[in-house]
């Protein structure tokens, strides 16, 4: 290969930043990002005509090299440079443009429309208003907490599958904090800054990695708990039966379910008989007859103790139900991601009354 003599370097860069510097006056008239875009990609792109003279950097004689070095620099300082200043005056000349536009009458009177209220809104509404109704009080937590809120307080031991990566979304650069995947870290909350009797109802958004026809990564969740002296399942069916009927309807059945959960002792989960088919069997109820709709049971003792709580002499039970899909068996929605589409058309049919 020939070796390149800093002369010729230097001739052919003198004729490269000649052009640019005609290309810059012109674009300076235009200011569009375009023709800016045009005159980077002209000269400091992949295939740029200063990029073609870089690359012969490799063939220029060894002791032209810093000499030859110290020129592409400066001139590509240079190229860089100008084209910042276009892109300044290109946002200048935006901003001018914007100011001097005509401006909108703000207080023009506009056509009278019906508002709206979300469906798990309204949901959320009936739901603490029934609670109410019970002597619950309404209660409220951080949506990012700390592991031990959300986790370990509530018994959840170190190696819990709900603590991975596929169903958590961990804070990045907090150590120990995640987005709360249950409303539950609120009980923890409640109770140690409360002494019993407590009767709580905690309604939030929650976060989960999951992603389909019934779940979504944000949901929304409603937690409740009741703790006092002599607290007894038959309290927490009794409970959950009044304010399942309050909502569905006093002709719907209610049922509990042995199953496991971390922070209850025994622990269930509560079904509801089926609000399409009347328990006959359909598709939306897997032709069973009855609907999940959350879990609950009694508190667990190493709640208790993790709240600096006598588990000798209070008892009580918690529950938790999605927001959401109560939302969906109420409205009969076939796809719980309707809720989250923002489609007017389907929140219309909502109106505040």
């Amino acid at each position: 290969m020939t070796d390149i003599d800093i002369a010729s370097l230097t001739k052919q860069t003198e004729s490269v930043s000649s052009e640019f510097e005609k290309d810059f006056a012109a674009t300076s008239n235009d200011l569009s990002h375009k023709a800016i875009e045009d005159v980077r990609i002209k000269y400091l792109g992949r295939k740029g005509l200063f990029t073609a003279i870089s690359e012969q950097m490799r063939s220029v004689k060894k002791e032209d090299r810093p000499e030859a070095g110290k020129l592409l620099n400066s001139v590509k300082k240079n190229m860089e440079s100008k084209l910042d200043q276009l892109r300044t005056l290109e946002k200048k000349a935006a901003l001018t443009a914007q100011l001097d536009a005509k401006a909108y009458d703000v207080s023009l009177p506009v056509a009278q429309t019906a508002g709206s209220l979300h469906p798990v809104t309204l949901m959320r509404r009936t739901l603490l208003k029934e609670f109410r109704n019970l002597g619950f009080i309404v209660y409220d937590g951080p949506e990012m907490d700390l592991e031990d809120y959300n986790f370990s307080a509530l018994n959840f031991k170190d190696d819990h599958p709900a603590r991975d990566m596929q169903d958590t979304f961990f804070v990045k650069d907090l150590e120990k904090t995640v987005l709360r995947t249950h409303t539950s870290n609120i009980q923890i909350h409640a109770m140690r800054n409360e002494r019993p009797p407590m009767r709580v109802v905690a309604p939030g958004r929650t976060y989960r990695c999951d992603s389909d026809l019934t779940h979504t990564p944000m949901f929304h969740q409603i937690e409740g708990f009741i703790i006092d002296q002599n607290i007894s399942m038959a309290d927490m069916k009794g409970v959950i039966d009044t304010f399942l009927k309050a909502v569905f309807g006093t002709d719907l059945e209610t049922r509990l379910r042995p199953s496991y959960f971390p922070f209850v002792e025994p622990g269930g989960e509560v079904d509801l008989q089926c609000v399409a088919c009347r328990g006959k069997g359909c598709r939306i109820c897997s032709h069973t007859g009855w609907l999940e709709i959350g879990g609950l049971g009694m508190i667990h003792p190493n709640v208790f103790e993790a709240v600096d709580l006598d588990s000798e002499r209070y008892t009580g039970f918690a529950f938790g139900f999605g927001i959401d899909r109560i939302a969906m068996l109420k409205y009969g929605l076939s796809d719980l991601r309707q809720l989250f589409e923002g489609d007017q058309a389907f929140l219309s049919q909502f109106p505040v009354n």
